[in-house]
């Protein structure tokens, strides 16, 4: 890109910086000319949102909040990272890693589909790699602007049974993958604004990055793991839409004098061509241990009909499944439409819906 090197600051929320300093699809290039050496980054201090049919934010007022790194290619990010989340653009920092098992349908064998079974539609043999995440808090400066896109209150967990409330929430809290990071360095000792960052980080400008754990970040993993941990995820491309989706076991409960399971499950949608649509409806189907085969049909996902474009390529979005089994699989697909007014169907990856044998009672709040 002509003019790359004179290029040189990054914009939250905006997703423009230059190619050479990130590679991810579709960002664009922020006019703004930055002096030699270190790359300075610019986040969205006051934005009036006004935006256009190509949702394109406009108004922006900008200020440096640190400075660009290089991303990993291979390794791992360390606890305290700060970064920028590359599709959704907000700010936010690494508390710990998980390793999951990724099934990608993409990169499956070739090998003949087979009719429709329990397991999911057109079952082909996936065989899962390695990849990692990270639990990540988000900036709660960002979280206004990309609420449209991606739920911030996406991480839900069981209420205790003597709890008038089904579900909580943890504000903030993310599951971001390693490809998503865009890190950064700044000299700032609370650099995230969020009620949980100073519980849980501590600024000691001798390490690197300078935010290390405190004992109640170590504590609170510990005993939230089970309903924290990111095992699995699953990845399917359709005519250019790819959703990806990451089932989360919350835990059992009785309900007259039966034991229903409670899963949460995280989808993102991301259009990988430059054309826009816009999601329509929504079509799953739920088998139970049990035995049973349920359809559930709708219009869009949680109450929206999300429009992914070159601008706002992606949404995310986080829901529940309940069953009276200990295990069962979803699969389905989703409705988008075309400009013309033409439909055609995503399909959503089969995936398992598993309990754990040797659980223990849902947490209650932040389990400190």
């Amino acid at each position: 890109m002509a003019g790359c090197a004179a290029r040189r600051a990054l914009a939250v929320g905006s997703r423009w910086w230059c190619r050479s300093l990130a590679t991810a699809r579709g960002l664009r290039p922020l006019c703004a000319v930055g002096g030699a050496g270190a790359l300075p980054l610019v986040a969205t201090a006051t934005t009036r949102r006004h935006l256009s049919s190509r949702n394109r934010a406009e108004g922006k007022v900008l200020e440096t909040v640190g400075v660009f790194e290089v991303p990993k290619q291979n390794g791992k990010y360390d606890t305290g990272q700060l970064f920028l989340h590359s599709i959704f653009g907000y700010r936010g920092v690494v508390l710990f890693p998980w390793q999951a098992r990724l099934y990608d349908r993409d990169v499956a064998s070739a090998a003949p589909e087979k009719a429709e079974n329990p397991a999911g539609h057109g079952s082909k043999e996936v065989k899962g790699k390695t990849h990692t995440y990270y639990q990540v808090l988000i900036d709660a400066r960002d979280c206004p602007h990309i609420s449209q896109r991606s739920q911030t209150e996406a991480v839900t967990f069981l209420a205790n049974h003597d709890d008038s409330r089904a579900l909580y929430a943890i504000p903030g809290l993310d599951y971001v993958s390693h490809e998503d990071i865009l890190p950064y360095t700044s000299t700032d000792q609370v650099p995230i604004q969020h009620e949980l960052f100073e519980r849980f980080l501590l600024y000691d400008q001798t390490k690197a990055p300078p935010f290390v754990a405190r004992e109640t970040l170590r504590a609170w993993q510990e005993k939230n793991h089970p309903w924290l941990e990111l095992s699995d995820v699953h990845r399917e491309t359709t005519e250019n839409i790819r959703v990806t989706v990451i089932p989360f076991y919350m835990g059992m409960r009785e309900a007259q004098n039966s034991h229903v399971y409670w899963w949460r499950y995280c989808i993102r949608l991301e259009n990988l061509d430059s054309d826009v649509v816009q999601l329509r409806e929504r079509h799953w189907r739920i088998f139970s241990l049990s035995g049973t085969l349920e359809t559930v049909r709708g219009r869009g996902v949680v109450g929206r009909e999300p429009v992914l474009s070159k601008e706002q390529p992606a949404f995310q979005y986080s829901s529940h499944v309940s069953l009276q089994a200990s295990s069962g699989h979803m699969w389905g697909t989703f409705r988008f439409e075309r400009p013309d007014g033409s439909h055609f169907d995503v399909r959503i990856p089969p995936f398992s819906l598993e309990s754990n044998k040797d659980e223990k009672t849902p947490p209650s709040g932040l389990h400190w």
